[in-house]
């Protein structure tokens, strides 16, 4: 990255979004956020993160936040959606954000999907699948958009999350079979090392702890350096 360059984060209200602001800002790294709503937009001011209001859903909103004059280097998405907030922004919110993110010429953009999206289905049970299987069709749906729009991608595909400090054993594996738990502290740590990870372009992978996977077989783990 140059100095001049930022990242674009969507989705640092909370979750892995939220992990993922703190992870950029100890690098020092210039981070744009943008927040459908005001109320942790002073946290994220404080340490040092210049906050931008609007929601993803609305495509004038995300192209006014980012077709701006400052070159984004990565856009990084990890928006989505609760059951009970209506419509979901996890396709139509991630649409727009890759839709304006190639009209700004960024360099790369890190999707947070989930998994059992696309291929990895295979790994979930019927009980799972039959429980999200409508919130997986939209993700896999942003998945398929981001592949088409040209952009330079990495796909990250969480199994289930945990709100726990990070253990540092989170890892990346390039097979669909896999289905665990991983705590988004480390979610959040993968998509920082997959930033300025060449290795990663191009790829989707499922992330997972390796002390925590549900059903043991054995898997690659990807290498990022």
């Amino acid at each position: 990255m140059t100095s001049a360059s930022y990242i674009f984060l969507a989705g640092a209200s909370r979750g892995v979004g939220r992990e993922i602001a703190q992870y950029l800002t100890a690098q020092q790294l210039k981070v744009r956020a943008f927040l459908r709503t005001a109320a942790v937009a002073s946290e994220l001011e404080k340490i040092g993160i210049e906050v931008v209001q609007g929601d993803a859903l609305n495509v004038g909103d995300v192209e006014r936040a980012m077709l701006t004059d400052e070159p984004i280097h990565t856009v990084i998405s990890t928006i989505g959606g609760l059951p009970s907030e209506g419509e979901r922004a996890d396709y139509p919110g991630n649409r727009n954000l890759i839709d304006a993110a190639v009209k700004a010429g960024v360099q790369k953009f890190i999707l947070v999907s989930s998994i059992g999206a696309g291929n990895s289905v295979v790994a979930l049970s019927p009980q799972v699948l039959a429980a999200l299987g409508t919130v997986l069709v939209e993700k896999e749906k942003a998945e398929q958009h981001l592949i088409a729009s040209g952009l330079t991608y990495t796909i990250i595909r969480p199994g289930g999350l945990k709100s726990e400090p990070a253990t540092g054993n989170g890892v990346l594996t390039e097979d669909p079979h896999i289905i665990g738990s991983i705590n988004r502290a480390d979610v959040a740590q993968l998509v920082v090392r997959c930033l300025n990870s060449d290795r990663t372009n191009n790829k989707i992978f499922s992330a997972i702890d390796r002390n925590m996977q549900f059903e043991q077989r054995e898997f690659a783990e990807f290498t990022l350096q």
